[in-house]
């Protein structure tokens, strides 16, 4: 008896230590974002040949790989506004491509960036660009927001200074399959795989292996970081989110609404010793639809956070997950002074595109693709040429459809437009009315054009930065970036420039 009674009198301490421990609220993991520019899912995981990506391969085949990820806007600033937000650029004006420093307006009542959120619940914050020289390269560290931003919207920009500051939520931005692409060549230009609306051309070869050497590139550079990680002992202890701002930068990618624009990566993986939560399961793919906002209220959310109530993103993971998207939508505007203007939906099935502008050609004169894409001026002269078959010299008809709509089940690669086929008549009915409400509930602000005057501005702009460019590679002068030259003297961190 007087050794039971001396044995709980030993114990008793222990387990109060272990009572107040379970009580103990976990701590809050660190959360990565690695964000590469410009880049469609040509990985090996998602099964493009004729690229080398291991260490991504390596991340898909320990997290989730989420192959219905897509971007709100086909192109970088309207797609980051909306990220980093969780808003679509449509609703806080931010939609188009570029605004010019004194044209930036402040965010609407309850939007923040994402930084800011974290900040104020105690994460440390970081957009990486400086790493330790072992690493070897730079982040970019894009804040090229269509808006006006805090003065100071991170902690830090340097990689190091995470291990010291946990919990964090750090962005480490990739530059390297941002054109010009100028990464070490692998790729066989013979043993590519050309999309079906490419003409089979040394031209066009050259230039797709050229992008997948930049994303082989991109996949060391990943592999760098999750080494730092790894050495740091952070890897057990960080979220780490791989994903693209938005699709590929070729002709029919970057800047239009079809797949090869909006559909991007996605890759989570999730450290045991944190414990994931029951819907996510390591070593899977997850085919469920999702758009990049809906990233920014799942990171809130697996940071303790409440959704604000203005975000437009969903939850997708955890115990606060909201129900499943049915469809995805996207919008393109102005980009630079090419206008289009032009909105889209899928579901599970099929995508469909209104194009408000069907008089313009898709392949208007557009100074930046004209000199970085080389694809972009011989699709045009082979066409002009009658060269090219019709799923080839669609992108460079004189006029667009006003309408289209693909099955992607049957045809991936949107080449026949199905919007004009009476069998599929109550699908385009479904997916217009699908559109026209998205728009009108999210309060669409590219419905009403930009004037004709910022538009001249840019065409100004555009010239005056790509001609200095030229004489900057001719060593004639320095790169002239006119949109951020009437800088107010008290006006918040400005956006990059985005070349």
């Amino acid at each position: 008896m007087k050794h039971t009674l001396l044995t709980a009198l030993l114990l008793a301490p222990l387990a109060a230590l272990h009572a107040a421990d379970a009580t103990k609220p976990a701590p809050k993991p660190n959360i990565l974002w690695l964000v590469a520019e410009d880049m469609g899912v040509e990985l090996g995981c998602y099964g493009t040949p004729e690229v080398r990506t291991p260490h991504l391969d390596r991340l898909a085949s320990d997290g989730v790989r989420y192959t219905r990820f897509y971007a709100t806007a086909p192109i970088c600033s309207p797609s980051r506004s909306a990220f980093q937000t969780g808003m679509y650029a449509t609703s806080i004006g931010a939609h188009p491509q570029r605004v010019a420093v004194e044209d930036l307006q402040p965010l609407p009542p309850g939007v923040r960036l994402i930084s800011e959120w974290m900040h104020d619940t105690g994460y440390f914050t970081a957009n990486i660009t400086k790493l330790p020289p072992e690493v070897g390269f730079k982040g970019s560290g894009k804040t090229d927001w269509n808006f006006q931003s805090p003065a100071k919207p991170f902690d830090s920009g340097d990689l190091r200074d995470l291990k010291p500051n946990q919990p964090f939520f750090a962005q480490l931005h990739f530059h390297h399959t941002h054109r010009p692409f100028t990464s070490p060549r692998h790729a066989d230009p013979e043993k590519v795989t050309l999309p079906p609306y490419y003409p089979d051309h040394p031209v066009v070869r050259a230039d797709w292996a050229a992008y997948l050497d930049a994303v082989s590139d991109l996949d060391g550079k990943i592999g760098e970081v999750l080494e730092f990680l790894e050495d740091a002992g952070l890897a057990q202890s960080t979220i780490v989110i791989f994903f693209a701002d938005h699709g590929h930068a070729h002709v029919r990618g970057k800047g239009y609404v079809y797949e090869e624009g909006l559909h991007a990566p996605l890759i989570i993986r999730w450290p045991k010793a944190l414990h994931p939560p029951a819907d996510f399961r390591s070593s899977t793919v997850d085919d469920r639809l999702l758009e990049a906002i809906d990233l920014t209220a799942t990171t809130l959310s697996l940071a303790g956070l409440p959704k604000p109530r203005e975000m437009q993103g969903r939850i997708f993971l955890g115990p606060h997950r909201e129900a499943p998207r049915d469809y995805v939508f996207a919008a393109r505007d102005r980009f630079d002074e090419s206008v289009l203007h032009l909105r889209s939906v899928r579901d599970e099935r099929f995508r469909y595109i209104r194009n408000f502008m069907p008089e313009k050609p898709l392949m208007s004169p557009h100074l930046y693709k004209e000199l970085s894409y080389p694809a972009w001026n011989l699709i045009k002269d082979l066409a002009q040429k009658g060269e090219l078959p019709p799923a080839q010299a669609a992108l460079a008809a004189p006029h667009a459809p006003a309408e289209e709509l693909y099955d992607l089940e049957t045809d991936p690669h949107e080449i026949h437009n199905l919007a004009a086929t009476p069998d599929h008549r109550a699908t385009l009915e479904k997916l217009r009315a699908a559109l026209d409400r998205w728009m009108e509930e999210t309060g669409d602000q590219g419905r009403t054009p930009e004037s004709p005057a910022i538009v001249a501005k840019w065409g100004g702009y555009m010239r005056e930065f790509w001609d200095s460019v030229e004489a900057s590679r001719q060593g004639k002068g320095k790169v002239s970036v006119p949109w951020l030259r009437n800088r107010p003297a008290s006006a918040p961190q400005t956006p990059k420039p985005s070349k």
